[in-house]
Formats: structure tokens, sequence, C-alpha cells
């Protein structure tokens, strides 16, 4: 019969190796996050877990604004001697597109999308002077696109409310085929209500910036250097 010594030692060894495994299940492994959590103290392991609370200095939550094509119109407006008089001529085009990201908390930080027109919209009061600036001015069939790119916008006001009117500085990059040349629009905007906003902008620039150059054709003597881009839009908020 065993004595109650050789009891007691057998005893003590099955404890050890019983303590000796659970403390091996118990050990954190490096995809375990929370078991390594647990060894930490209370205050080490608070400071550790992701704050709920956003980082400083988070960017303002936008609204996006975007270009309703059947409200809005970009236009050219050019001189020109057409059978030995002056005429003006006036080309209109309502294919529109673009996005205004507007921030109602800290207005500073509004956006303005790329604005992009449709090259072969373009009409005027002559079918054939539509054809020679689609196939030869614009030559909308190899560069489809006429794009302006806001680099910076001032006079954006403190507050941004219905009813609210303002003027805006908007300079960027315009782009006519492929030939890029920094532009300034002068815009005035009105804020109708919190889903809709409207607006017009001007901007004066050279012929030759962009390389357009005009076909001869019969009774037009001459084409002005110079000419106006305008673009009225409504926005409606999605």
């Amino acid at each position: 019969m065993a004595s109650v010594c050789e009891i007691w030692s057998k005893w003590n060894r099955v404890w050890l190796l019983q303590l000796v495994l659970l403390s091996g299940c118990a050990a954190p492994t490096a995809g375990d996050p929370t078991a390594l959590l647990s060894d930490l103290p209370a205050d080490s392991a608070a400071d550790t877990l992701p704050s709920s609370e956003p980082p400083a200095g988070e960017p303002a939550e936008f609204v996006t604004f975007r270009i309703d094509p059947s409200a809005s119109q970009a236009r050219f407006v050019i001189g020109e001697i057409l059978g030995g008089a002056p005429n003006t001529v006036i080309g209109v085009n309502d294919q529109v597109s673009g996005e205004i990201l507007i921030s109602a908390s800290n207005p500073a930080d509004s956006q303005i999308g790329p604005i992009e027109i449709g090259a072969a919209s373009f009409v005027t009061d002559n079918a054939l002077r539509n054809r020679a600036i689609n196939q030869f001015v614009l030559q909308s069939g190899i560069y489809p696109l006429i794009t302006f790119t806001p680099t910076s916008i001032g006079g954006i006001p403190g507050e941004v409310s219905p009813g609210a009117v303002f003027t805006l500085q908007i300079a960027g990059d315009l782009t006519i085929r492929e030939v890029t040349h920094p532009v300034s629009f002068e815009a005035t905007v009105t804020v109708v209500s919190e889903s809709e906003i409207q607006g017009n902008a001007t901007a004066a620039i050279s012929r030759s910036d962009f390389e357009l150059t005009i076909p001869s054709v019969p009774r037009v003597a001459g084409v002005d250097e110079q000419l106006v881009l305008e673009l009225d839009f409504v926005a409606l908020a999605e």
C-alpha cells in the first residue's frame, strides 16, 4: 500500500502539470490584441484603445451640389466683321457638368470641382458657322471636352444661408484642345435654398492663348482676338 508521502508527491506532480498547461493556454498571441491589453494596467489599456472622438483638424463635412444641365448654359461672345459690318456672335451650349462642394460649418473650405463643357454642342445663329467652330476651331471630334479646373476661390463669406448673394473670384486652369492656360472668372452666386444655388460667371480670354485660329470664311473679314466666356448655372444638392 502506498504511503501518504508517495500519494502526496504524485498529486503535486499532477497539479503542477495542470498549472503549466493552463498557463500555456492563457498566453496571449500576436493576433489577439485583447489578450495583450488584458496584461496592461487599466490606464494603459484605455490609452491604447481607439478613441471614438474625431481627430482634431478633421475636414468639415460637405454637401455636394451638382450642376443641372437642363437649367444651365455656357456661352462665348465674340465680335467679327461680317459683310463689312460689325457683328456679335454668341454661341450657346447646354452640355455643362460639374460639382460644387459646400461646407456649411466652414464656408471657406468649400470647393468647386472641374467644370466640363461638351465642345461639339456650341450653337450660333448660323449653321455654317456652327460647322466651322465644331470641325476646325475646336476640333471637337478629337477634343470632345473643354475643362475648367479651379485652383482657388476668393470672396467666400463667413456664413452661407438661404437668400445670400455674394461675389467670388475663381481662378483656375482652362483647357481647350489640350492647351491649358490660367483664367480667372468673376462669379455672382445666389443661395436659393438649402438644396439649390444659382450663379453666373464671366471671364475674358485671348484666342491666341489657346491657339484658336479662325478659318477663312466668305463675307467674314475678321474676328476679334478677345472673347468673353459666360456660364449660367443651377446646382442642386444631392
